[in-house]
């Protein structure tokens, strides 16, 4: 066994938990467990822990990254759930970036940016 790893997780902070709970579940998240302090949060082998938890320097600073194998995937499901209209978030369309992702951005309602890619290559 030695030093094989299994998981690891983020805590994402909510400004507003049961907003971002059900932002992330638009988005295209799995609830998996709850509690009145954190939800676990999964996308196949991705997962993080959403907490009942804000200050606003820390939320604002604040970015996730998810590597996915469609992004365009991902970005129609931003569209279609009108997740910017929904929530008044901040969304930016797909792009290629210079260091070999394509990605867009999302800013979740608590201000954290996620930037949801997949490789180029």
């Amino acid at each position: 066994m030695g030093m094989e790893t299994i998981e690891i997780k983020a805590y994402v902070p909510a400004r507003d938990f049961a907003l971002s709970r059900r932002f992330y579940a638009d988005l295209g998240f799995n609830e998996v467990w709850l509690s009145t302090e954190m939800a676990y949060f999964n996308a196949g082998n991705c997962s993080f822990l959403l907490q009942n938890f804000y200050v606003k320097e820390h939320a604002e600073n604040f970015m996730m990254h998810l590597l996915v194998a469609d992004v365009e995937a991902w970005w129609e499901r931003v569209v279609s759930q009108d997740l910017a209209g929904r929530y008044g978030v901040r969304v930016e369309p797909p792009q290629n970036q210079p260091w070999g992702i394509r990605d867009f951005c999302i800013v979740d309602p608590t201000s954290v940016l996620w930037r949801i890619g997949q490789s180029l290559d």
